[in-house]
């Protein structure tokens, strides 16, 4: 317990190290869009339960934790007909190891090219992120866990891209007490920054000179931007109800570099071990300008689909500003 104590004030020194005033001015932002119906449905309060595929996302230590074959996708048709989806897949090697692998995508229909002054070029240019990631995760004790996931992070619009590397760090602990601690470190890697031959454009090099080259090619320079470093810490616990019902509790604290800190709360419902589940959650408490606030979700688990079970999600978390954003998830356990 002394050494998890350590190690999460490690974890607080490296965020507190990135952690200056930088709102609304990171790259790849999408990294920051939760992941999966369940997560979302307790309100992103989810690090220190991470018990399906979506760990690679929230703690890439509950892959092996939990310990299951699993495929899942999630969807969601999120703001302005943006699609947003996940794919992973997490295959245990043994008892003490497990693999997996996931993937991240925004995309979106063609949009037409206009200039300045609303000018519609006929043109139509298209823009997408993605992030490839893989895991390995390792069971040092039958109570605490480690997992890291890295992942390669491209974002383009039209002939313009950004490329990078990142990791995401977690580890889980069930105490004695049945009391769950899960902590991440999400996003650290490299600064991002555009390039590509949208940047390329001609330019007067000397304006005051007749007779000059007035379209001398040039590129335009773009800044780096940080990725959207967050560190996680959460706390979670199971009350078991009859024999085959239990009522899940979760807290997590979140201190983003891009942002001030807050709160996600959630607590769940499970009837007849999973078979019917229902939850809900309030996000970001003490964030000022929060567009996220109450969410739930629930699940149906269908069991003995080709001898293994499937689980149909299904998430609606209610935004200020930006819409009311649902997803659906889908898990097949094998």
């Amino acid at each position: 317990m002394k050494k998890l104590n350590q190690y999460i004030q490690v974890l607080f020194m490296i965020t507190t190290l990135y952690a200056v005033d930088k709102t609304g001015t990171t790259a790849a932002k999408f990294l920051s869009i939760g992941v999966g119906s369940k997560a979302v449905g307790m309100g992103g309060a989810y690090t220190s339960i991470a018990d399906d595929a979506t760990a690679m996302y929230w703690n890439p230590a509950g892959i092996s934790f939990y310990n299951t074959r699993e495929v899942y996708f999630n969807h969601s048709n999120w703001i302005a007909d943006i699609a947003f989806d996940y794919f992973g897949i997490t295959m245990p090697v043994n008892r003490k190891y497990s693999l997996g692998f996931n993937i991240t995508s925004v995309t979106m229909d063609e949009m037409e090219v206009t200039r300045y002054g609303n000018e519609n070029t006929g043109e139509t240019f298209l823009a997408s992120d993605y992030a490839f990631g893989s895991t390995f995760s390792l069971n040092l004790t039958d109570r605490f866990s480690v997992g890291f996931n890295g992942k390669y992070i491209q974002q383009t619009i039209a002939n313009s891209h950004a490329k990078g590397f990142a990791i995401d760090i977690g580890t889980l602990f069930t105490t004695p007490f049945g009391f769950r601690l899960g902590t991440s470190i999400s996003n650290f890697g490299q600064k991002l920054k555009m390039t590509g031959s949208d940047l390329l454009l001609g330019a007067d090099v000397d304006e005051n000179i007749d007779g000059n080259n007035e379209s001398v090619t040039s590129i335009l320079s773009t800044d780096y931007f940080d990725l959207p470093l967050v560190l996680r810490i959460g706390i979670s616990n199971e009350i078991k109800i009859g024999n085959k019902n239990q009522i899940v509790w979760s807290v997590d604290a979140i201190s983003p570099n891009d942002n001030t800190n807050y709160i996600n709360t959630g607590l769940g419902l499970n009837i007849f071990d999973g078979l019917i589940s229902f939850c809900a959650g309030y996000n970001s408490i003490f964030l000022s300008d929060r567009e996220k606030e109450l969410a739930f979700g629930m699940s149906l688990k269908i069991p003995k689909v080709l001898n293994n079970s499937l689980l149909v999600y299904y998430s609606y978390e209610a935004m200020k500003f930006l819409g009311n954003n649902q997803q659906i998830g889908l898990s097949f356990s094998y």
